[in-house]
């Protein structure tokens, strides 16, 4: 079983950035996927950025240039770096984590891009 705490998001204005932190209650070596989605209200919750156990990483095309993910095994935690941020990237921002046939979500941070 895997717990995942979401931390760092937050109001910035347009431009700004924020880190968000993911850390992982359980073995994060267990761990095959991890992923952020986003959900912006009346939209459907999106994967904005995934990191493999190996450390291969994918972007939702909106983000790529401006958002990083990265994961810290020794910490247990996983980072998504929020760069040049937008209106539009307003959203309930989710850690997933994938392992053998289950996945585990968090709880959820807000993250709000408004002046």
């Amino acid at each position: 079983q895997v717990q995942l705490v979401e931390s760092g998001g937050g109001l910035v204005q347009p431009g700004g950035s924020l880190r968000l932190s993911c850390t992982v209650f359980g073995s994060i070596s267990s761990i095959n996927l991890m992923g952020w989605y986003r959900q912006a209200p009346g939209k459907q919750r999106e994967l904005v950025a995934a990191i493999t156990s190996g450390g291969n990483t994918n972007y939702v095309d909106s983000v790529k240039g401006r958002f990083t993910i990265s994961r810290d095994n020794a910490k247990g935690t996983v980072y998504l770096q929020m760069n040049s941020l937008k209106p539009e990237d307003t959203a309930v921002y989710y850690c997933n984590a994938l392992y053998g046939h289950t996945s585990s979500w968090g709880q959820g941070t807000q993250v709000t891009v408004s002046s």
